[in-house]
């Protein structure tokens, strides 16, 4: 929810629908975004403006980030860059918004990724497997393409990322956004 308010303020109902759009796999009711709203305003990371009311429907409180809310998104990003098993449901989530991020320390994160992912490869490729029956092998298989694979993926995005093929968002400083609340 977070990741949605870095794009632009919003109310229950439309993070709602964004969340369903975007993540199909994931139960969101509007309750559960309202309550959830709720304590994140509660913990000060986000607060609300005057309920405005558009057209004939009823009056819409939107949220928006705090500064304490962007710090604490930014650091989830970082960390789920960083820190999260490949193949990840977690690394997936954190790579989405990776544009929080400044973009020479994204790239910096992505590539320290990388080099532990090799690592991890280097160690796959050291498992005994030559003298057990393939078939019983199979996941060493299965997991070594994936870890080259998403190790591939993250080289080449941060080729990217650092040649300026990608665009990145202009970053707002946290003063910045504090002085627009």
């Amino acid at each position: 929810m977070l990741g949605l308010l870095v794009e632009e303020p919003a109310h229950g109902y439309d993070i709602t629908t964004r969340l369903r759009q975007r993540y199909g796999h994931l139960s969101v009711t509007r309750s559960t975004v309202t309550s959830l709203l709720k304590t994140l305003e509660k913990a000060c990371l986000i607060s609300s403006r005057l309920p405005e009311r558009v057209g004939n429907r009823p009056p819409r409180t939107a949220y928006e980030l705090t500064s304490a809310g962007l710090a604490d998104f930014r650091h989830r990003v970082e960390a789920g860059v960083r820190d999260t098993v490949a193949a990840s449901v977690d690394f997936v989530m954190a790579v989405a918004y990776v544009g929080v991020l400044p973009i020479d320390q994204a790239a910096s994160i992505l590539d320290g990724r990388a080099d532990r992912l090799d690592q991890e490869l280097a160690a796959l490729s050291g498992l005994p497997d030559g003298d057990v029956l393939e078939v019983h092998m199979l996941e060493v298989a299965y997991w070594r393409t994936i870890v080259a694979a998403e190790a591939a993926w993250i080289r080449n995005l941060v080729r990217r990322i650092r040649s300026h093929e990608i665009s990145w968002p202009a970053q707002q400083t946290d003063q910045h956004r504090s002085a627009e609340a």
